[in-house]
C-alpha cells in the first residue's frame, strides 16, 4: 500500500492512497456512517449514487451495538453494510472524550461507561484495535485522549507522552492481528494521530516522535474542540509542513466547506465532519453561495431548488417551497433531503478541488470559492 502525490501546488496536493478496497483519490472527504449508515435515512446505494469515497465508522458506537463480534461474522462492515468502497474507523478516541464525566484515563485504558446503559466498559489501544479488526476497515485510526483546550500544558504534555505509548501498542497488536488467517481485512492500515493541544512545542514534539514510526498515515486530532478557527489555521501552519510529505494527512472532525478549503491549502489529505449530515437534518443547507435555512419563511413560496445549477437528486425534482413543507410538517422524507442535498455538495466540493489541483489552478479556484460566498 502507498501514497503518491500526483500534482503538487504551493502546500496543497492531489494525490491517490491505496487501500485494501481500491484506492482513494485525494483530498477526500469521509461521509460519517456512525452506526454503519448515514443518519438521515441514506443508504450505502445513496452513497454510491452521491460519489462518495470513503464511509467512516464509529468504533465506539458499533462495539455496543450491534457488538464487533456481530460484524465480523457477516463479513465485516463492507459485507454488513454492503459497501464495497474503502472504509476508516475511527478508535473511540473522541467519544471518550466527550464522556468526560463517565471515564477514568490510566496508562492501561479507559475505564467509562455507556451512554446506552450505563454499563461499565474498559478499553485498551489493544482493545480498541481488536474491534476495529473485526469491523474490518481498510485505515484503523490508533487510541489517543483527546484532550479539551484549553487544557493545563502539563496535563496536555503527559497525555501526549501516553498517546505515544498507546499508538505503540496499537502498531504492535494491529501487526499480529494482520498475520491471522481469521482477520476480516488483512490489508487494515494504522494511521497514528498527533495531539498537543494548541501548543506549538508540544505539538511538533509529538509529530517528530510519531512520525518516526513510518505508519501508512497521519492525522491532526485534538482541533475543533475549543480553539479558535485562526488557532486551527496557525496550527496547521507550523505542523502540517513537519508531518511525512509521502504519507496522507488527515484533519479530523473538520469542517466548514471554507475548513476543508483551507485545510487543503494547507496540505491536508482527508477530512471528515458531521456537520453536512447533522445541518441537513436541521435544513441548513450548503450552497456555492453561501449556507440557506429552509425553515425561513421567506421561502414558502420559492419554486427554485435549494441551489441553481446543482444536478443533485433533490435539486433536479424539488422546490425550496416544497422542502420547507416538509421540514415544517416534521415529515421524515425531509431529513432525507436535507442530507442528500449536503452530502452531494460536500462530495461535488471535494471533486472541483482535485480537479482545479490537476489543472494547476487551485488557487484561482479558492479565490472563486470566497468570491461566490460573498454574494449569498
Amino acid at each position: 500500500m502507498a501514497f503518491t502525490v500526483l500534482r503538487p501546488e504551493g502546500q496543497a496536493r492531489r494525490g491517490r492512497f491505496e487501500s485494501a478496497h481500491g484506492p482513494i483519490e485525494t483530498p477526500v472527504f469521509m461521509n460519517v456512517a456512525t452506526q454503519a449508515a448515514i443518519k438521515g435515512g441514506l443508504s450505502s446505494e445513496d452513497l454510491e449514487g452521491l460519489n462518495c469515497r470513503v464511509a467512516l465508522c464509529n468504533t465506539y458506537h458499533l462495539h455496543l451495538r450491534p457488538g464487533e463480534e456481530i460484524i465480523k461474522v457477516l463479513g465485516g462492515l463492507h459485507g454488513f453494510m454492503d459497501w464495497h468502497k474503502p472504509i476508516l474507523t475511527d478508535s473511540g478516541g473522541f467519544q471518550i472524550f466527550s464522556l468526560a464525566s463517565l471515564r477514568k484515563i490510566t496508562e492501561e485504558g479507559v475505564a467509562f461507561r455507556s451512554h446506552i446503559d450505563g454499563a461499565k466498559i474498559f478499553m485498551s489501544p489493544e482493545d480498541s484495535i481488536r474491534v476495529q479488526s473485526s469491523l474490518g476497515s481498510d485505515i484503523a485510526m490508533a487510541f489517543d485522549e483527546c484532550v479539551k483546550i484549553p487544557s493545563p500544558r502539563e496535563y496536555v504534555a503527559d497525555s501526549c507522552e501516553r498517546t505515544y505509548r498507546w499508538l505503540l501498542r496499537c502498531k504492535e497488536e494491529l501487526m499480529r492481528l494482520n498475520q491471522r488467517e481469521d482477520t476480516v481485512n488483512r490489508g487494515q492500515q494504522l494511521f497514528g494521530i498527533n495531539q498537543g493541544g494548541i501548543d506549538r512545542e508540544l505539538r511538533l514534539r509529538h509529530m517528530a516522535r510519531i512520525g518516526e514510526l513510518d505508519l501508512p498515515g497521519y492525522a491532526v486530532g485534538g482541533l475543533a474542540v475549543g480553539e479558535s478557527t485562526e488557532e486551527m489555521y496557525e496550527t496547521l501552519d507550523y505542523l502540517v509542513p513537519e508531518m511525512p510529505a509521502d504519507k496522507p494527512r488527515y484533519l479530523m472532525g473538520v469542517g466548514t466547506p471554507a475548513n476543508i478549503v483551507e485545510g487543503v491549502y494547507r496540505g491536508i489529505d482527508f477530512f471528515d465532519c458531521v456537520m453536512p449530515a447533522r445541518n441537513g437534518r436541521h435544513a441548513k443547507l450548503f450552497t456555492r453561495f453561501g449556507t440557506i435555512n429552509l425553515k425561513n419563511e421567506k421561502f414558502a413560496r420559492d419554486e427554485r431548488p435549494i441551489e441553481e445549477g446543482c444536478s443533485c437528486p433533490v435539486c433536479r425534482r424539488y422546490s425550496r417551497a416544497y422542502l420547507r413543507h416538509l421540514f415544517k410538517a416534521e415529515e421524515i422524507l425531509a431529513l432525507r433531503f436535507g442530507v442528500l442535498h449536503n452530502l452531494w455538495y460536500y462530495n461535488h466540493l471535494m471533486e472541483e478541488i482535485r480537479t482545479a489541483l490537476e489543472e494547476g489552478r487551485f488557487e484561482d479556484f479558492r479565490r472563486e470559492f470566497y468570491r461566490l460566498q460573498e454574494k449569498d
